[in-house]
C-alpha cells in the first residue's frame, strides 16, 4: 500500500535533526528584516536534515524560560541536534550557561560587534559561511570560565570597567549608539567616578590584600593577544588569568587608558598579571557590580573564579587534518 504525501512528511520530520535558533530583537531585525537571509539560513540547515525552530527572546526570565523548554527537547530527541546562538557574544554566553557540560554542541551565528569567540574558532564572520559550519562542521569542546553561578567566554571584571559600561549604556540610551560613546563614557567615570575596591584576593593558596580601581580577568586567547597581555598564554593552557592595577589616581588611570588603545596595556605601570586554578576574592561590601562579557551583574562576595575545562561543545569548521 503506497505511503501518504503526509506520512512521507511525518516520517521526514521523525527523521530530521532538531536546529533551535535562539536570537534577541536586534538579531532578529537583522536575521528576519527587510534584507533579512533567513530563508537562505533555513535552506542551509534543511539540506543536511535540520529541522529548525526559531525563539525570538526579549528578556532574561523569558531566555531561561525557552532555554529550559529547548534543552528538553533536544534531550527527548534520539538526535541531541543543535543549539544556535545568532547575537553577540553576550547572547552565545547565555546560551552557552544552559547547555554546558552536555553533548548538544553550539552553533554560532556571529551578529556582534568583535565576536571574539567566534573569531577564536575560525568561525566565518559571514552568515550564510557560518550556517554552513554549524550544518556541516564539527563540534569542538572549548574552555569556559566560571565566576560564581555565572561563566564568562571572553572576560569578566570588576572596578572600572563595569562602570565603563554602565556610563555607555546610559549615554546609548540618551543619545543613540555611537562609538565615540566608548570613549566618552570611559572619560566620565575617570573624572567623576575613580572608586578604589578594597579586597582579599586568594591566588590558589596565597592571600594578597588590595585597594584597587580595577581587576580584569580573561578567558579568550584571542582577545588578549589583541590587548597585548601576557596572560594570553595562560587562558590558553586553562588558567584563571588576570590583571589588577595597584593605584587609582587621576594620572595612573589615565596613563592607563592611553597604553590601553596602543595595545601596550602590559607595560603600563603599577599592572600586575597573574595566573592560578582558583581565585577567591573576599569583600565586606554586600555587593560587587561585575562586568560579564558586556554585561553587567550583581553579585554577593566572595566571588570563587575557576575554569571549567572542555565543558562547553561548539561547532567549527571541519580540520582537514581529521579527514
Amino acid at each position: 500500500m503506497p505511503i501518504g504525501f503526509n506520512e512521507i512528511a511525518r516520517k521526514m520530520s521523525n527523521q530530521s535533526k532538531p536546529l533551535s535558533l535562539i536570537f534577541n530583537h536586534k538579531a532578529g531585525f537583522r536575521i528576519q528584516g527587510p534584507e533579512g537571509i533567513y530563508e537562505q539560513l533555513i535552506d542551509i540547515f534543511s539540506a543536511q536534515g535540520y529541522q529548525t525552530k526559531a525563539y525570538e527572546i526579549n528578556d532574561s526570565q523569558q531566555f531561561d524560560k525557552i532555554m529550559t523548554e529547548v534543552l528538553e527537547q533536544h534531550l527527548a530527541s534520539s538526535e541531541s541536534g543543535i543549539i544556535v546562538a545568532a547575537g553577540g557574544d553576550g547572547t552565545l554566553n547565555t546560551v552557552a550557561k544552559h547547555v554546558l557540560n552536555t553533548q548538544i554542541p553550539v552553533g554560532i551565528l556571529p551578529l556582534g560587534t568583535f565576536n571574539y569567540v567566534a573569531r577564536l574558532l575560525g568561525i566565518p564572520l559571514d552568515l550564510l559561511e557560518a550556517a554552513k559550519v554549524i550544518a556541516t562542521g564539527q563540534p569542538q569542546r572549548m574552555n569556559v570560565a566560571r565566576i560564581n553561578q555565572e561563566i564568562y567566554l571572553n572576560n569578566a571584571s570588576l572596578g572600572l570597567y563595569p562602570l565603563f559600561i554602565k556610563k555607555r549604556e546610559d549615554y546609548n540610551r540618551i543619545f543613540g549608539r555611537l562609538p565615540l560613546h566608548a570613549y566618552t563614557s570611559a572619560l566620565d567615570v575617570l573624572i567623576r567616578d575613580r572608586k578604589e575596591l578594597k579586597l582579599k584576593i586568594w591566588v590558589d593558596q596565597k592571600k594578597y590584600p588590595v585597594k584597587t580601581p580595577l581587576i580584569f580577568f580573561g578567558n579568550n586567547p584571542l582577545q588578549l593577544a589583541d590587548m597585548k597581555m601576557r596572560i594570553a598564554e595562560a587562558a590558553e593552557k586553562g588558567k584563571v588569568a588576570g590583571v589588577v592595577v595597584s593605584k587609582s589616581d587621576k594620572l595612573t588611570l589615565f596613563k592607563l587608558v592611553y597604553q590601553l588603545i596602543r595595545g601596550k596595556i602590559d607595560q603600563a605601570s603599577d599592572v600586575y598579571s597573574f595566573a592560578a586554578d582558583q581565585v577567591r576574592i573576599e569583600s565586606r561590601a554586600k555587593k560587587l557590580m561585575v562586568a560579564i562579557d558586556g554585561e553587567i551583574v550583581e553579585m554577593a562576595p566572595p566571588l570563587n573564579i575557576s575554569v571549567l575545562k572542555d565543558s562547553l561543545n561548539v561547532m567549527v569548521p571541519h580540520d582537514p587534518a581529521s579527514v
